[in-house]
């Protein structure tokens, strides 16, 4: 029997910061960016062509810069032309674009800060791995470097762990780079089902979906991973756009 988990609808993002050639919108979680062709889902690029019709009509067009996950929420940007897409698309190659994250992670890390620098590659590369898309610190992977810091911990409850809120910037891109080091840092994400303590939880919610089990088991239905800050060079200018915790991360950071 299926339990209560929040459903995606196209509207499930608000507009941060918009120009002539480009827009930020902050997306909530389980929202998927663009279609995958396997199922016919609500989609970020869905509401978007419905918000930007007019722009699609007269010559326009969507480009989502980044994407996130569909249980990562927070700040995607999206050009509104062609020449915007190259121009934000080869900043990005530039690694022009400077992104912060914050993390609900498990337990009190004994640093206030620190930067891990473990090589990240797919884990079906170097072992067997039921779940294809995983990816491991190994010495034979790609460079890698995330710096984090600790902002608010959190005492434990009856029903929930302790954990802390933690300030995550990527200083590379790398597949799942955040939650991979802050799981090798011994603090994973809260609600992750793939880099969590248990790799079960994946596969049991890809069959069953989210139950009373997983429930007990994770306590959020997404990984509590939030785009909170994103700046980069345009034109003249540095353009700077924050979004704020969504709900289910800000209630968790109010605990006493």
């Amino acid at each position: 029997m299926k339990y209560d988990m929040p459903i995606a609808v196209e509207a499930d993002f608000s507009v941060l910061y918009e120009t002539e050639d480009f827009l930020a919108v902050s997306k909530a979680a389980p929202l998927l960016a663009h279609p995958t062709g396997e199922k016919n889902e609500p989609t970020l690029w869905h509401g978007l062509r419905e918000l930007l019709a007019y722009e699609l009509a007269t010559g326009g067009q969507i480009s989502l810069v980044n994407r996130l996950d569909r249980e990562t929420s927070g700040i995607t940007l999206v050009a509104k032309t062609l020449r915007a897409a190259r121009e934000l698309g080869k900043a990005m190659q530039r690694r022009e674009l400077h992104k912060e994250y914050m993390a609900l992670v498990l337990g009190h890390p004994a640093w206030r800060s620190c930067t891990c620098e473990e090589p990240i590659l797919s884990q079906s590369s170097v072992r067997p791995s039921r779940i294809h898309v995983k990816q491991c610190c190994h010495p034979d992977g790609k460079p890698c470097f995330t710096s984090f810091r600790v902002l608010k911990t959190i005492p434990a409850t009856r029903n929930l762990p302790a954990m802390s809120l933690i300030r995550c910037i990527p200083r590379t891109g790398r597949m799942h780079q955040i939650r991979v080091h802050l799981a090798h840092l011994g603090h994973p994400i809260l609600g992750d089902k793939i880099y969590g303590f248990d790799e079960t939880c994946y596969l049991d919610f890809i069959a069953e979906g989210w139950t009373p089990d997983m429930h007990r088991r994770l306590h959020l239905p997404r990984h509590a991973l939030h785009s909170c800050a994103l700046s980069f060079p345009w034109r003249d200018e540095t353009v700077r756009i924050h979004a704020p915790l969504p709900e289910d991360m800000a209630a968790l950071c109010r605990r006493q």
